[in-house]
């Protein structure tokens, strides 16, 4: 106390604490450096992975480029909450999404832009018509390119990192074939498509079956994807009275088609693939579409699958909506390419891609697994009807 009091001891404690805090100063800012260097080094540690997708993000078919798009984000979101190692890092993967208008000279512009980016994992499209010409695009950036582009097409390019995630045309042309001339007990067809890649691939591959098994074609008509008006068509198919009416095409122009058909009082069914086994079909069609439009999907039903219920609770809890045809699908892809990064130590997509063609992954839809040339083998197919606007799975 006599220290504290003395005023010849007081300076020299002051004193003493100046240089005590000149000490300190330059402490305070070496721990700082020493922590922002502990953050430097826990990012570092991060393998930051660009995921492109590419799809319809506006136009008629941006209910189907979101859903594709809502399907890898979820996909993203869980292997990034899993933190999966790669070669020692933490895998961190970015989601890039662009809109490809399902339009080929817009899908080929994305494709450069992003294999120009360096981006080497891409899902989509959606559009047969874009994934044929960007395939190429993509294989020359050795970059892997996942999509349900389904005209068979597609996967004749002699491309390694090209993988079909679900069934294709010959194979959901054919079921529709099959179901007309079965089920339907169909005796005679018409056939309608929209001059696209997918809708004219996938008409040919129903006219194809449906002759095999002993269906009569008896007329065939072409419309456009930026059609509405379908009456004169239509109105030619009505005078040759078909049992069913098959439409290669998407549900931009089967709901306002179905609506026509109807209003003509055609009786025949309007049938159609996955473009038209959508919940947008029933919102344009309205009750035209219930016990009438009939279509198969390349996938299984979520409702009847182990991990399907699930997804679609997960998906619905985060979007607010059920999902589409193809979410599950391409979350499963996401997630079989990055188990795959981390099985093999690498995220070098020529090794990845050959990988996929060996390995298979059991997703939420099916086990995936590719053959040489990059489809789906083992593929699943429903075929849905109408009911309340909305697809229901019959078999």
């Amino acid at each position: 106390m006599r220290m504290v009091c003395d005023p010849f001891h007081f300076p020299q404690r002051k004193f003493v604490r100046m240089k005590f805090k000149s000490k300190l100063l330059p402490l305070s800012i070496a721990a700082a450096v020493l922590a922002l260097g502990a953050i430097g080094t826990a990012q570092a540690e991060d393998l930051v992975v660009k995921i492109g997708q590419t799809g319809p993000l506006s136009g008629g078919d941006a209910f189907a480029g979101k859903d594709n798009e809502n399907g890898t984000r979820m996909a993203v979101d869980d292997i990034n909450a899993k933190k999966m190692m790669v070669g020692g890092k933490t895998l961190k993967l970015e989601l890039v999404s662009e809109d490809d208008q399902c339009d080929p000279k817009a899908g080929v512009a994305v494709a450069q832009k992003m294999v120009d980016a360096g981006i080497k994992y891409v899902n989509g499209p959606y559009c047969s018509g874009v994934a044929i010409p960007a395939s190429k695009i993509y294989n020359e950036g050795d970059a892997i390119l996942s999509t349900v582009g389904s005209n068979p097409k597609v996967t004749m390019g002699g491309y390694k990192s090209v993988f079909r995630v679900i069934a294709g045309d010959d194979l959901i042309g054919t079921k529709m074939a099959q179901y007309a001339f079965g089920p339907m007990k169909a005796k005679t067809a018409g056939v309608i498509d929209d001059r696209t890649a997918f809708g004219q691939g996938l008409a040919d591959e129903f006219i194809k079956e449906a002759k095999a098994l002993g269906l009569t074609i008896v007329g065939q008509e072409y419309t456009t994807k930026q059609s509405t008006d379908f009456n004169a068509i239509l109105t030619n198919m009505k005078a040759k009275n078909p049992d069913v009416i098959f439409y290669g095409g998407y549900a931009g122009q089967a709901g306002p088609m179905v609506k026509q058909l109807k209003g003509l009082g055609i009786k025949s069914k309007l049938l159609g693939g996955d473009a038209i086994c959508v919940t947008e079909t029933g919102k344009l069609g309205g009750d035209a579409v219930n016990d009438t439009v009939f279509c198969a999907q390349g996938g299984a039903i979520l409702d009847k699958v182990a991990a399907g219920p699930a997804f679609k609770e997960a998906y619905k809890k985060r979007f607010n909506q059920d999902p589409d045809a193809y979410a599950a699908s391409f979350y499963d892809q996401t997630m079989f390419l990055a188990t795959t990064m981390a099985k093999l130590g690498t995220v070098d997509s020529t090794k990845v891609s050959a990988e996929l063609h060996k390995a298979s992954y059991k997703g939420i839809v099916t086990t995936y697994a590719y053959d040489d040339k990059g489809n789906l083998q083992k593929a699943p197919i429903t075929v849905y009807g109408f009911k309340a606007g909305a697809p229901i799975p019959l078999q």
